[in-house]
């Protein structure tokens, strides 16, 4: 539970570890419920673009996300890491970046196996050039 009263539902647990270990999906937007004291699944993909993952992050309202970031090295080729992103646009009501704000680290600690977090207000924090900026230095690992 988080400081804001905030559980995880058990199927946001479960979306995960299938993109995790099963790597049934390629990345999954999670938002609180109406009554906002759950985090619960709002989206499960297997979309393989980039571009498909920022299209359904809403312009104007916060999320959570995971994502299997997969990228090219020079020296040992393809890596994939697990990136947990908190979407926080500027244009967002500030009730509702409170309450995500205040919620995070339940969604944070339940998900273990995330190498990279992310913090984006706008689109160009979360783009995939900045993304794998990230990942690739190994920044961000808390």
């Amino acid at each position: 539970m988080s400081r804001s009263g905030v559980t995880v539902n058990d199927e946001s647990l479960t979306a995960f570890n299938d993109l995790k270990l099963k790597k049934s999906y390629k990345y999954i937007i999670f938002s609180l419920n109406d009554t906002k004291t759950e985090i619960v699944v709002s989206k499960t993909s297997n979309a393989q673009s980039y571009d498909d993952f920022l299209g359904d992050l809403p312009e104007n309202d916060c999320r959570y996300a995971v994502y299997d970031f997969e990228y090219d090295t020079s020296d040992s080729g393809k890596r994939s890491k697990i990136v947990f992103f908190t979407w926080s646009p500027d244009t967002a009501p500030i009730r509702s970046k409170m309450v995500y704000a205040s919620s995070k680290e339940a969604l944070r600690r339940a998900l273990s196996g995330v190498s990279t977090e992310i913090q984006g207000t706008d689109f160009s924090e979360v783009a995939f050039e900045s993304v794998l900026e990230r990942v690739s230095r190994g920044a961000g690992s808390h």
